[in-house]
């Protein structure tokens, strides 16, 4: 049998945070107790009217423009019908052949060159309310006691992102939706954090001879980090070549990613379009976004995290200007002076294991500590990383323990000094506690200045006195 490729898709779900709803006035926020930011509006009371959210609009278009897309000078609304209790009216108001974005391009820089992930369409359209599944395994519905269902995120501005299948690793799919969500949060338009699910991803997967046909595809919903999206587009490819090589078929349908067993499970089959009877919502005139608006957005988008990648790359190469990139760090590390290796690595390491907020640090002080990063002790070093986002740091205060502090270190130094300084020794002992700075500068001379005063000075006086 042939070496299959993957083909890969991704939908990707930005939550968008604008102050209220798609369709109503309700407060958009996450974590209000439950059921408590509703309305007739979003329950889908009879007789009740959606009124479209023109904030929720303008950053569609924006984010259309930052993927390369066609504005539509005329968009149109839907309603995709479903029935699942987390959908009060039966159906839900988006987007379908006629979205506000399309046909555009995302630029996936690689070590190896320039990848073109095509766009298919970014979308606006309410979510759904959310179902939580009690009892059983993860908060996952099989095995669940019952459901409840917390109505405050239906209507949320919802962006759908649609990617051509140019995807071909899990590895890749991975990086895109990295650079994917900084694109989204240096936009300012959500937070796009996949752990409070203003971030979510789905994956259509399929295998083929490489350039061959394509084949029949499944869909791995709900996966709610950068790994797992990529782990499960990993166990998926293996369940369909292991089908393939069987000898038999891959059926469509929408699947499972459960983390803990590293195994796809079935949900139910897959639908088509069809199946939901789009048809164009009576209740909502088309949207016709102004020039204005579109430029006024372009103007906005400034550089993005693709082309920075690629800028910052032949100072400190491809795998640091992406980590940095991908991580929003690049920001801090143009703006702290030093060796430019140097300042990636600490910001890759140290800094992003203190979790400090890159945005509240004093650039030119971190650059400060770490120029001096080999003469301070490692546990000195990790305090002060831990403490440059507080206002009032000072790398002056550390420095001033860029000398050697170590004891072990310095033990076997200065018990040379004493040693050679007998005379010195017996000095002291005899009461004339003066000759103790000669000493001291003794073991600041073997160090060539390197060591910590007033270490060596309780040093000698322990050892002298012993």
């Amino acid at each position: 049998m042939p070496e299959l490729e993957p083909v890969i898709g991704l939908e990707i779900h930005v939550q968008l945070k604008t102050r209220t709803k798609m369709f109503c006035r309700c407060e958009n926020v996450w974590r209000a107790e439950e059921n408590s930011r509703t309305c007739p509006i979003c329950l889908a009371h009879p007789g009740t009217l959606p009124v479209p959210n023109k904030k929720a609009i303008e950053w569609t278009v924006k984010l259309g423009l930052a993927l390369g897309c066609e504005i539509a000078s005329r968009a149109l609304f839907h309603r995709k019908h479903y029935w699942y209790p987390d959908l009060p009216k039966g159906f839900q108001i988006s987007q379908y052949d006629v979205p506000l974005a399309s046909e555009g391009h995302f630029t996936l820089p690689t070590a190896e060159g320039d990848r073109e992930i095509g766009i298919v369409r970014a979308h606006l359209e309410e979510d759904a309310a959310k179902t939580v599944h009690v009892g059983g395994s993860a908060g996952r519905i099989a095995g669940a006691e019952y459901s409840l269902v917390d109505f405050n995120r239906g209507g949320t501005p919802l962006v759908e992102v649609v990617t051509k299948p140019d995807v071909r690793s899990p590895e890749e799919a991975r990086r895109f939706l990295q650079l994917l969500r900084q694109t989204v949060v240096e936009l300012r338009i959500s937070d796009a954090e996949m752990e409070k699910g203003s971030l979510r991803c789905d994956a259509n997967v399929s295998l083929r001879e490489p350039g061959g046909e394509f084949r029949t595809k499944t869909e791995l919903k709900n996966m709610n980090s950068f790994k797992f999206v990529a782990d499960g587009i990993a166990a998926e490819l293996e369940r369909q070549r292991e089908i393939y090589e069987g000898g038999g078929e891959v059926s469509q349908e929408t699947l499972h990613y459960d983390p803990a067993s590293g195994t796809v499970e079935p949900l139910r089959s897959k639908e088509y379009a069809d199946d939901y009877r789009y048809f164009p919502e009576p209740d909502l005139v088309p949207v016709e976004p102004p020039a204005e608006m579109v430029e006024a957005a372009r103007a906005e988008l400034g550089e993005l995290p693709s082309a920075r990648l690629r800028r910052l790359e032949p100072a400190i190469g491809f795998d640091l200007a992406e980590g940095l990139v991908a991580s929003g760090r690049d920001t801090l590390f143009e703006q702290v002076p030093g060796d430019r290796r140097a300042v990636a690595n600490v910001l890759m390491n140290q800094f992003a294991a203190s979790g400090v907020d890159p945005s509240h640090v004093n650039a030119e002080e971190l650059g400060k500590l770490i120029d001096a990063r080999e003469a301070i002790p490692r546990a000195t070093f990790a305090e002060a990383i831990a403490a440059s986002g507080n206002g009032d740091f000072s790398a002056e205060r550390y420095l001033a323990e860029a000398s050697i502090s170590d004891e072990a270190e310095l033990d076997p130094i200065i018990e040379r000094v004493l040693a050679a300084n007998e005379a010195q020794v017996a000095t002291f002992k005899a009461g004339k506690e003066g000759v103790l700075g000669y000493l001291v500068g003794q073991v600041m001379r073997e160090t060539e200045g390197k060591a910590n005063p007033k270490v060596v000075n309780e040093r000698l006086r322990e050892k002298l006195s012993a």
